[in-house]
């Protein structure tokens, strides 16, 4: 008998699958595109735009110049710029440790099993929805010089001259810097009480058998456990420190003086209210450096102790 040979047509039962291939494409690119294009519009645009004004100079209102580093060696010159980044600095320093350690001491505070355990960790939680205004213009009250609670506290246990807070140019980077704390670390302590729950119980009770005290189940157990962690919130944080702006305009609008004068609220100063938008550009440039340098040197870090 013979046998007759049929030749598949043409595409065969490839063609089916092709343009199943290229549908799935297509409807993942319906979900990502939305997003990518407000991205692009609002975020990524603007962000290019600001890197080439910063070799520019341009009031909004006249047609842009090129003056190449003119902007850079102004900044060199500037005071203002100098005192901004000496202040960003300090409050980087200040916040960043204080608000790791608070947000991991409450979130191992409530990590247990307590009566209305829920509740507290609403409660620690909740100053970071809290309207930043409101959060701003409450510490304002409590920090205030004369009749303050904070102050009348400090009184009440024998401290005769208490700091003048928000008043002072030497206290009011500080009282920022609490109130950031106490804002923030109920965001990070829910970070860390993810963390901690991820700790298999064996570790501590191994560390038990051994003999381990607590301080040395903290330090060997539980921080290395961390690690991934406290590294997450580290950057994060470095981030947000760098770029301060809102709480500090709220509060003190960088006073007293330029005590408080941070680089973000510097870009805003010499952008919007001045209408130097190259020279404000070129300072935003300079901020993003440190916190890509920054951020780098962290990855770098990490990535050593971890191998």
């Amino acid at each position: 008998m013979a046998h007759v040979m049929t030749q598949p047509a043409p595409g065969g039962p490839r063609a089916p699958r092709r343009r199943r291939h290229w549908r799935s494409i297509l409807i993942g690119w319906s979900f990502i595109l939305p997003n990518f294009l407000g991205f692009a519009l609002f975020t990524l645009v603007p962000v290019l735009a600001a890197f080439a004004l910063a070799f520019m100079a341009w009031d909004s209102y006249s047609t842009p110049e090129w003056v190449g580093l003119d902007n850079f060696v102004r900044m060199w010159g500037d005071e203002n710029f100098h005192v901004a980044l000496h202040n960003t600095l300090f409050y980087a320093v200040g916040h960043i440790p204080l608000t790791m350690a608070a947000a991991l001491g409450l979130a191992m505070a409530l990590n247990r099993k307590l009566r209305g355990v829920e509740f507290f960790r609403t409660a620690a939680f909740f100053p970071y929805v809290t309207s930043l205004v409101a959060v701003a213009v409450v510490w304002n009250m409590l920090f205030e010089p004369n009749a303050g609670p904070v102050n009348l506290f400090l009184q009440a246990i024998g401290l005769d001259d208490p700091p003048r807070w928000v008043a002072s140019t030497d206290w009011a980077m500080p009282a920022v810097i609490l109130t950031s704390v106490w804002r923030d670390m109920g965001y990070y302590m829910v970070l860390y009480l993810a963390g901690l729950q991820t700790i298999p119980r064996e570790y501590y009770e191994a560390a038990k058998v051994d003999g381990a005290g607590a301080w040395q189940r903290f330090w060997n157990v539980t921080l290395p456990s961390l690690r991934p962690t406290t590294f997450f919130v580290l950057v994060m944080l470095t981030i947000q420190s760098f770029k301060v702006l809102d709480l500090i305009m709220v509060m003190t609008d960088g006073g007293p003086g330029r005590s408080t004068l941070v680089l973000a609220q510097l870009i805003y100063r010499e952008g919007i209210r001045e209408g130097r938008f190259g020279y404000s550009s070129a300072i935003a440039l300079v901020l993003f450096l440190i916190v890509f340098t920054v951020t780098v040197v962290q990855f770098r870090i990490n990535e050593r102790r971890s191998s």
